[in-house]
């Protein structure tokens, strides 16, 4: 249940990080495709998709126009693939709790995550410290549900 409670963290910071990571876990079979439609993860322009997806987040966040992630449909997004991914990642007979574990981290580190950028930000600039986070969050994604990629065993 730890990397649904991890990868739930990673989902209060980027919304669509958890569906990349989970599409390459799941292409280099560091997770079975249990879940519907993650057997469409499987597909090359898929996986693409769901990294151009996470991409774009990552680009849009740098920009002075870009919502804080806490407004309503921010939070809606990174519940749902917060579940999805915590789903995965869960044992095979505790998805539902590993989805529940996964949306309560995403929701309060969005709400944690939002205090320490506006913190950094003012000492580092918008930009710095998104690309710092972004670094931080893509890491820790991939090594939360691709954990061979991490291992010295790998």
């Amino acid at each position: 249940m730890l990397r649904s409670f991890l990868i739930g963290l990673v989902a209060g910071q980027r919304g669509m990080t958890p569906l990349a990571v989970i599409a390459t876990a799941t292409r280099r079979q560091e997770i079975a495709p249990h879940l519907p439609l993650q057997e469409l993860m499987l597909n090359p322009i898929i996986a693409a998709g769901t990294a151009a997806m996470a991409a774009a987040e990552m680009a849009g966040d740098k920009m002075k126009t870009a919502p804080d992630r806490t407004v309503p449909i921010g939070l809606a997004v990174r519940s749902v693939t917060a579940a999805y991914a915590g789903a995965a990642l869960a044992p095979r007979d505790k998805r539902v709790l590993g989805a529940v574990i996964a949306v309560g981290a995403a929701l309060a580190s969005s709400h944690a995550g939002l205090a320490a950028r506006r913190w950094s930000m003012r000492r580092f600039g918008q930009t710095g410290t998104g690309f710092v986070e972004d670094a931080i969050v893509f890491g820790s994604g991939l090594a939360v549900s691709n954990p061979s990629l991490v291992s010295h065993q790998a």
